[in-house]
């Protein structure tokens, strides 16, 4: 047995005090008459025994109950499997609010079973020690220690949340909570489902802070999840049916059919058709999204599902452009199959410019460019160029017959790619077109089929530097290279070894490589743009800046809700940080003012709460090691007992009051009943 505060046993001395009082009350006399002398011994010797007996063990009762008082302000306890804190202390509760707490408890969701405990927690502390109620959200109020009471008020106010934390950056922020204060003892508490993706301390090893988990099972459901959707094609186009791959998950340990899946695009709703899901797997499944106009495009996909339906939705957006915009850039006079190929493909506006009157302020403006047998590339040109590719242009290079090798060199160095070398006259044959690619991806129906390849009777040896990473898209028999594509910053580049000449290459008569090469190379892109947006990760989104003068302030709004986020302008993009502003899934728009939308944005919760894979009490312990404690407890028990036992060992002070006033009642018992 230890005592919380061993200084007041030497209160223990005031044991004396009844001691001497009963001394002094022995030796007092008392006079007794009698009507007869011959009785008095016999009655003096009866009443002394008598009294003697009661007097002894009144003084025992007092001392007992004096004793025991003092025991009771010293504050003794029986230390148990963990060492004992003494002194101030501060204790941070994590409660987990995500969306995977409102799975139930038996009768309760399993946050507000969380809530209770947080509860148990803290009335099994001393009102002097301080606390930290801390939440997926990470609020700023959250990050300060605050006393029992304004604890117990911060726990009312937890609701459930999108936002997922995983708990290693949880106990980062409780460390810091707790650092800051004065206290000699820290601990943390973490309640928690403990869902397996996120829970990531395995053999935790950190003994600053004292950490106990509290492990909540929940009944265990199905669930079905849209894991996620993506275009097949980099643009998308109108009066098309416009690819877009949806994948969808099941998460339970039970083959699911039926699962009907629907779009939803303005107030239209069209159903896709029905889903069969093997157990913990996925399905593709690939949906016709139709375009009838130009601009900002706001979709959704929906599974029906019950009872987790917070991923039945799956929110998305797209812009379609009203023209696909190229610039194709001559040397001389134009390539008339060029002019005739762009012409002829819908939704293209193309522009023929000499190299010799060309606005570089312009090329922003354009999705694809095109050098036609230019002789030489000035390096102001160069520059321009290789800005537009990685700003997400795309370019599409024909050198010259006669070309200046020395500045096509240079400007195909600043990418980096491959470079020219000497012209070769010389028939080759193509053998092989790379149908994984993009650019011929999905061209050609039966890819078996005998396509009459390009022939060239001349082209330029390219260097083979195996750092600049070049993607072969038209391969000679011989194994070189007719068509190479780079993808350089956030768009791309397309070299071609031979010039566009009908003197040197069939490449343009042959309809069925050309027209559908020129088509997907002006609508890709080095880097897509995000359909959508997860809650809670720290994404930045990006939009065109818009040069207006005075201050300029981007703003976001959703269904209701509109706030500011964190802004960054660099050259012509504004990059937008939200943290944790977004409430809730949906449609969010960025704009300067009210009236004019600028860029669409669509968000959805964070998949990892779908997963629904828990810990055990028994594997949670396996899995973080034996500095972190498990406190295992049942659905219906009060864990303030065992919070209090594990911080001040078994308590006694309670027992030694009880005690105490037991002996003063045996005291009394005996005062009043017992006549010396």
């Amino acid at each position: 047995m230890q005592f919380l505060y061993p200084t007041f046993l030497f209160a223990l001395a005031a044991l004396a005090i009844p001691i001497i009082l009963h001394l002094f009350y022995f030796r007092r006399f008392k006079k007794v008459y009698f009507t007869n002398v011959r009785f008095l011994r016999e009655v003096k010797e009866e009443t002394s025994a008598r009294s003697k007996l009661r007097n002894l063990l009144v003084l025992l009762m007092r001392l007992l109950a004096l004793a025991f008082l003092v025991l009771a302000f010293a504050q003794p306890f029986i230390p148990v499997d963990k060492e004992v804190k003494v002194g101030t202390k501060a204790i941070s509760i994590f409660i987990d609010n995500s969306f995977s707490m409102n799975a139930l408890s038996q009768d309760v969701p399993l946050l507000e079973k969380a809530r209770q405990r947080a509860r148990e927690i803290i009335e099994a502390y001393q009102p002097d020690d301080v606390f930290q109620i801390l939440t997926n959200d990470f609020e700023g109020r959250h990050q300060r220690l605050v006393s029992q009471e304004d604890a117990l008020s911060l726990i009312e106010e937890i609701k459930p949340t999108p936002s997922v934390k995983e708990l290693s950056k949880v106990l980062v922020r409780q460390n810091q909570a707790l650092s800051d204060g004065q206290s000699e003892n820290l601990m943390s508490y973490v309640i928690s489902d403990f869902q397996k993706n996120i829970t990531d301390i395995e053999n935790y090893q950190d003994t600053s802070v004292a950490i106990n988990l509290i492990p909540l099972q929940s009944v265990q459901e199905r669930n079905i999840s849209i894991d996620s959707a993506w275009f097949e094609a980099p643009v998308q186009m109108m009066n098309q049916n416009n690819a877009l791959v949806v994948r969808v998950r099941n998460l339970s340990n039970e083959d699911v059919d039926n699962i009907r899946l629907t779009s939803r695009q303005g107030d239209e709703t069209k159903p896709v058709g029905t889903l069969t899901i093997p157990a913990h797997s996925s399905v593709l499944d690939t949906v016709n999204i139709s375009i009838l106009k130009t601009g900002w495009q706001d979709a959704e996909l929906t599974i029906t599902d019950y009872p987790i339906q917070f991923d039945d939705k799956y929110y998305f957006t797209f812009k379609v452009a009203e023209e696909i915009k190229v610039l194709v850039i001559n040397e001389e006079q134009p390539n008339r199959y060029l002019d005739a190929a762009f012409s002829g493909i819908n939704s293209f506006k193309l522009t023929s410019l000499n190299s010799r009157n060309l606005d570089y302020s312009q090329f922003s403006n354009f999705q694809l460019i095109v050098a036609n047998e230019l002789n030489t590339v000035s390096s102001g040109l160069a520059f321009e160029l290789v800005q537009f590719v990685k700003n997400g242009g795309n370019l599409l290079v024909f050198p010259n017959r006669n070309a200046n090798i020395g500045t096509y060199q240079s400007f195909l160095a600043s990418f980096p790619a491959d470079e020219l070398q000497s012209f070769e006259v010389q028939e080759r044959r193509v053998g092989n077109v790379n149908t994984d690619e993009f650019v011929f991806n999905g061209v050609f129906e039966n890819k078996s089929a005998n396509l009459k390849l390009p022939v060239t009777q001349g082209n330029f040896r390219l260097t083979d530097f195996s750092n600049r990473k070049g993607e072969p898209l038209l391969t000679y028999r011989d194994g070189n290279q007719l068509l190479l594509k780079y993808q350089v910053g956030q768009g791309n580049l397309y070299l071609s070894a031979a010039p566009i000449s009908d003197e040197y290459s069939d490449l343009v008569r042959n309809g069925e490589i050309f027209i559908p090469m020129l088509y997907k190379m002006a609508i890709s892109s080095g880097i897509r743009k995000p359909i959508a947006y997860t809650i809670g990760r720290d994404e930045v989104l990006e939009t065109d800046h818009l040069a207006t003068s005075g201050d300029i302030v981007y703003k976001l709004k959703g269904k209701t809700e509109e706030f500011i986020p964190e802004q960054r302008v660099v050259g012509s993009k504004v990059f937008l940080a939200v943290n944790n502003e977004i409430p809730e899934a949906g449609f969010y728009r960025s704009f300067l003012n009210p009236e004019e939308t600028l860029d669409h944005f669509a968000f959805n919760y964070d998949r990892k709460e779908s997963v629904l894979e828990y810990y055990n009490e028994s594997d949670l312990q396996d899995f973080v090691g034996d500095v972190v404690s498990v406190i295992r407890a049942d659905d219906n028990s009060v864990i303030t007992n065992i919070i209090a036992e594990r911080s001040q060992g078994i308590v006694l002070w309670r027992w030694c009051i009880i005690l105490a006033l037991l002996f003063l009642a045996f005291e009394i018992l005996l005062l009043r009943f017992w006549k010396a």
